[in-house]
């Protein structure tokens, strides 16, 4: 029981009669009031981390600015808690534009990514005054040249390839060499002098992501110097990756143990004078948020399988790239009756696997099961498979919980089929 609450908020706790309870607020409530399965977020813990992240930051490198990676919970009442925190936002397309501008950002401190930005983002991003557009190749200064009118600027950073291997999941890794983002350092040099000729753009900095997920602060590091020896420049963003703390036995660094190594590197290569921003995402929501699901059915056998009213439609990490969670029954976390299980999903795919192997206490259907750290990644890649409706979003904080995003309904799931 103790190591789980270590993966929910912090101030996560047991009421007196085993159920859970987060930011004042019993599991078997919210699941009466919103449904199951609900995607829970402690308003408090999100706020907290983001503070973190903002003054540890400062206090190492002044001029610095901090951006929520959008992509990582692209929801508008997430996105307006990191802008009433003081933080820009990084954005990978045209709704996460929306939702950002929806959430009260100013425009000026949205940073654009994307490998294949079409044109009607990067107009969408130049007409409402995007701060900077990470550019990923030529293509993207092809079309800025056309979009942005005569007399009219756009800032841009240029997205290098550091040639740095983390080791992470091929499928959340970014800086390696033959990476599908951005440019190995000789074509990123031809393609700033080009800028540097552009009376529509301007060359500002440059930008480098190394992966997801990272636990180790040395690829951190060593994404520094391939940056650095493009030339001096106004701004490096050095990205994100920072990992979170999904199961009992990962230690991710702290903020503060990554920033060191970090800002250690940057001021080792990087102009004292320049700008560095950092796009912290899955380490800044993971942990705030847990996912509550109903148990629908228990077979036991050579394994016990235990399936639950979500899966795959409303957590992909698994599938996509084999990320472990933990589980727990929410409604009997002090039992002591410890059983082995596969926690499973409700979907038509023998990979829709939530946990593969946890402790739960005696599983039966229609106890409530909690997987805590869903915060990252799991509402951005919630999907219909099986005619499934994506699951409602709520905000816990002192004892009360508020709906941010409703649970769809069968007339929206059906509403674009025209045939």
């Amino acid at each position: 029981m103790d190591d789980l609450l270590e993966l929910l908020p912090p101030g996560s706790a047991v009421a007196a009669d085993g159920t859970l309870s987060v930011a004042g607020c019993r599991a078997d409530e919210l699941a009466a009031e919103f449904g199951t399965p609900v995607l829970v977020v402690a308003e408090s813990a999100l706020r907290d981390r983001a503070r973190e992240y903002r003054t540890e930051l400062a206090a190492r490198w002044p001029n610095s600015r901090l951006v929520f990676a959008s992509k990582a919970f692209p929801c508008t009442a997430v996105q307006r808690v990191m802008v009433e925190e003081g933080l820009g936002l990084d954005v990978a397309g045209g709704g996460e534009i929306r939702t950002a501008l929806k959430a009260g950002v100013d425009p000026a401190l949205v940073v654009l990514h994307g490998n294949a930005k079409s044109v009607d983002e990067l107009t969408l991003a130049v007409r409402h005054g995007v701060g900077l557009v990470v550019v990923d190749g030529p293509d993207d200064v092809d079309r800025l040249e056309e979009i942005v009118p005569p007399g009219g600027n756009q800032d841009v950073l240029v997205r290098v390839i550091p040639g740095v291997a983390a080791d992470v999941h091929a499928h959340v890794m970014t800086g390696h060499e033959g990476a599908k983002f951005g440019l190995a350092p000789p074509a990123a040099a031809e393609l700033i002098a080009r800028i540097g000729r552009s009376d529509r753009i301007t060359m500002r900095g440059l930008h480098v992501h190394v992966g997801s997920q990272i636990l180790d602060t040395a690829p951190f590091a060593q994404s520094v110097a391939p940056v650095a020896a493009l030339g001096a420049f106004e701004v490096y963003d050095l990205g994100g990756g920072l990992g979170a703390r999904y199961t009992y036995a990962d230690r991710p660094p702290s903020v503060g143990d990554y920033l060191d190594t970090l800002v250690g590197a940057a001021r080792q290569h990087l102009p004292r004078g320049a700008q560095v921003i950092i796009e912290p995402g899955r380490s800044m929501v993971a942990s705030a948020a847990f996912t509550l699901y109903r148990v629908t059915t228990v077979k036991r056998g050579a394994h016990t399988f235990v399936a639950v009213d979500g899966g795959m439609g409303d957590n992909l990490e698994v599938a996509l790239f084999a990320q472990r969670f933990e589980a727990g029954i929410a409604n009997r976390l002090g039992g002591t009756g410890g059983e082995r299980a596969v926690v499973v999903g409700r979907h038509c795919e023998s990979g829709d696997v939530l946990v593969d192997g946890v402790e739960l206490d005696a599983p039966a259907v229609g106890d409530l099961l909690v997987v805590p750290a869903t915060g990252a990644y799991c509402f951005t890649m919630a999907n219909n498979y099986n005619g499934t409706r994506r699951i409602p979003v709520v905000f816990a904080r002192d004892g009360s919980a508020r709906l941010v995003v409703r649970r769809e309904t069968w007339e929206e799931l059906s509403a674009r089929d025209v045939g």
